[in-house]
Formats: structure tokens, C-alpha cells, sequence
């Protein structure tokens, strides 16, 4: 049986370095959620890809996530798709010592029906 995590929403994930990558329709989508501009969004909160094939969020200086308020994420309703893809459409070996998504037993087709609900999160939006 396929296991499906339920986020907590523990912010772990947040605070882990790495690039999070951005889509134009994300760029857009975060841009209005800040009142700002495509250029002043890019300009404040993005900076290169590691491979110079698009941009990527900014991280704090601990390499947390730049919109990571406390223990909050500050661009909840529009966070990008790897964000909402975390921790069951990719995550890494080891990934629950400190992630506390509640793992659950279920059947294939529940898990092809929660799946598919948030991979349409991300595209609702657009």
C-alpha cells in the first residue's frame, strides 16, 4: 500500500537549504500576492538558478526560505508547486528525521486522488 504524508505544516522543509524553483506563473502569482511588479518581485526575491536555466527564490542567510515568517509561511495561498509537492511528490532519503508530515496507509486509488488534488492546487490558480 502506498503511503501518503499529511503536511503539518512544521515549516522544516522551509529551513532546509536548496533552490526553489520558479515558473513564470509562479513569478506572477507571487508578485501580485506581494503588490508588486514582475520586475520588483525578481528584483527583491529571486536571484539565478545554480545552472543559469531560470531563477529561484532567494534564501534568508541560514538558508531558509526568503517568505519563511517565524514558523509561518508568509505566501501560503500562492506558494510555489515544489512547495506543495513536498514531502509525496519528491522528497530525500531520510527526509522524516525532521519533517513531521503523518504518514498514512492508503489505498492506490485514495493515493492517486490526493495526489492529483495537489498537483491541481498549483494549477487553480493560473
Amino acid at each position: 500500500m502506498p503511503i501518503f504524508y499529511e503536511c503539518q505544516r512544521c515549516t522544516a522543509c522551509c529551513r532546509w537549504p536548496g533552490q526553489e524553483r520558479l515558473t513564470a506563473e509562479e513569478i506572477t502569482r507571487l508578485a501580485a500576492f506581494n503588490g508588486l511588479s514582475e520586475a520588483e518581485f525578481i528584483q527583491e526575491f529571486t536571484r539565478l538558478r545554480w545552472d543559469r536555466g531560470g531563477l529561484a527564490l532567494q534564501e534568508k542567510p541560514d538558508g531558509g526560505c526568503i517568505f519563511l515568517d517565524g514558523d509561518d509561511c508568509s505566501v501560503q495561498p500562492v506558494k510555489p508547486q515544489q512547495c506543495r509537492d513536498f514531502p509525496n511528490l519528491w522528497n530525500f532519503p531520510g527526509f522524516e528525521q525532521s519533517c513531521r508530515a503523518l504518514p498514512h496507509l492508503v489505498g492506490e486509488e485514495e493515493y492517486q486522488r490526493r495526489i492529483a488534488e495537489i498537483k491541481a492546487k498549483g494549477n487553480d490558480r493560473a
